[in-house]
Parts: C-alpha cells; structure tokens; sequence
C-alpha cells in the first residue's frame, strides 16, 4: 500500500497522484521526493561526502566485510524475499552488493539527500531510487525485506523511524540494521558523521521490541579489532590533532589487507552460529510480529 504524503489517503492508481486531495510528490533531479524539504545536504554531512564515500568505500576492508556480512544475512534468513527496501542507501554501495548478489530481487532505496541518490545512480542498475524522510515512509505493508545500515543513529527520533520500518513491512517480513556499537566509543568520527549515539545492545533491542519486532538475531562485529579501534578513538581524543575524517578510510594497502583478514575470520563464525558480544558494529536480524 502506497500513502499520499499530503492527505495520508491510500494511492490506488499506477502513478503516485492521490485521487483524494490531488497531490502527487516532487520531482528533484529526476528523483521523486517525498520529503522535498530536507533533500539538500546540510553542514552536518555536506555534500562532498557523499562523493568521498563514493571513492573510497569499494577498497576500505570494513564497508567491503559489512556487505559481505548483509548479503549472507538477506540469503540467510529471508531466502523468500521478492522485493527489498533500503532505507538510507547512501551512495548504493550496499544496494550495489545485494544487485550483484540477488538478480532476481526487485530493489528499492531511499535516501534523504539527493545528492546521496546521484551518486547512488551511477552505481546502480535496475533499483528504484527517491528521496524519503524514514521518519515519514510512504508504504504501509509494502515490502519483504527492509534493510537499515549504520543509517538510524543519524535520527533523533529513531523509535519513530523504526515504527515506520515496521509498518512499511509485510506481515512476517525481515529487516536486517546495523549500528555503531558502545558509546564509550564515541569519537571525532561520530561528530562529523552527524550520528546522535552509538548503541547499547539492550537499548536498541528494547527499541525494536517495542516498535513491534521479534529479534532473530544480534551479533557484534568489528569484534578481534575492538581493541584497535578503541585505542585508535581514545589517541584522537587525547592528541588534539585536527580531525581527518577520511584517515580511517585510506588505510595502508597491508594493513587494510589484514584487517580484511580478520574481518573475515568473524564473518566465518558469526556464519557458523557465533554472536560475538563486543564489537564496533552491531547487526541485528529481525521480523515483523
């Protein structure tokens, strides 16, 4: 079921014109948005990031093992998929792996920002892209699969957000969310990402059990390199170093080589049944009650 945005009126016909109040949805950029208003990048995560994370995220050893970890967990755990939303796609990285992964997936993804679905554009092939607020998701019952990555600590109210997940979800439907973990953790990186918190792990399962989820699943990742990065976020904080925030993502080609190792090595396991504890991210693998 599609939404009116202005009316809240059920959308019956083919294109997105409500018949009741006569309302259709913006067009930016060839993009329709359903939020129109927030679509501009703001100096919290300015444009030019969007085309850093482009550049950088195919040879950076932890957005390559997380899509590894998300494409194994959508084949995994809902196999029976036809159609998946996901809700903050960036610049179609992920969407990127599941195309490759899944062929025969009809797939979706939003974005807040157009200049995220611009560069998402360029690398997708058949997804259907617009710009949405998750906070306002056009869709009720519309979707097998829903997926949410490292996008919900950017939202304040992200109970709100994870009510519209759920009801834009088919009954018994699957959606796969991971998370910045541990707010100990809490770092440079964070600020200039825009991130509200970093997660504790009964915190958000409580979240998502009250926006009416089952939880199949939570596991820690990044969990052999904790120690890593929790000395690498604690000499940023101490250093007093001006702030590089793309110095986590050009590693040097050995060291982000083994990391990779590494990272693989917990994927292996959290495969074969492993829910780590600890960890610098957090998957979670939950169905609509």
């Amino acid at each position: 079921m599609r939404l009116c945005g202005t009316c809240g009126d059920e959308i019956r016909s083919p294109g997105w014109r409500c018949a009741s109040c006569g309302a259709s949805p913006a067009v930016l950029d060839g993009f329709l948005a359903f939020a129109p208003e927030l679509a501009v990048a703001t100096d919290a995560f300015p444009e030019k990031c969007y085309g850093d994370l482009a550049r950088l995220e195919p040879g950076n050893f932890w957005f390559r093992s997380r899509n590894r970890l998300i494409c194994w967990a959508l084949g995994a755990y809902f196999p029976s998929a036809e159609n998946f939303l996901e809700v903050g796609c960036g610049t179609g990285y992920v969407l990127h792996g599941v195309e490759i992964a899944f062929p025969s997936l009809a797939l979706h993804g939003s974005e807040l920002h157009i200049s995220g679905l611009r560069a998402a554009s360029q690398r997708l092939s058949r997804a259907n892209l617009f710009q949405m607020d998750a906070r306002r998701i056009p869709f009720r019952g519309e979707f097998d699969a829903i997926g949410c990555f490292d996008v919900i600590e950017h939202i304040e109210e992200d109970e709100r957000a994870l009510c519209e997940i759920h009801s834009a979800l088919k009954p018994g439907g699957g959606f796969l969310m991971t998370v910045p973990q541990h707010p100990s953790l809490w770092g440079p990186s964070d600020e200039f990402g825009g991130h509200v918190r970093r997660y504790e792990r009964r915190a958000l399962l409580t979240k998502l059990r009250q926006a009416g989820f089952s939880i199949v699943r939570a596991s820690s990742f990044v969990s052999f390199l904790l120690p890593a990065l929790a000395t690498s976020r604690l000499w940023t904080r101490k250093s007093g170093a001006p702030y590089d925030p793309t110095a986590e993502l050009k590693l040097n080609a050995l060291v982000n080589a083994a990391f990779g190792g590494i990272m693989g090595c917990e994927i292996a396991l959290i495969r074969a049944g492993w829910n780590f504890p600890a960890g610098g991210s957090l998957i979670v693998i939950a169905t609509k009650s």
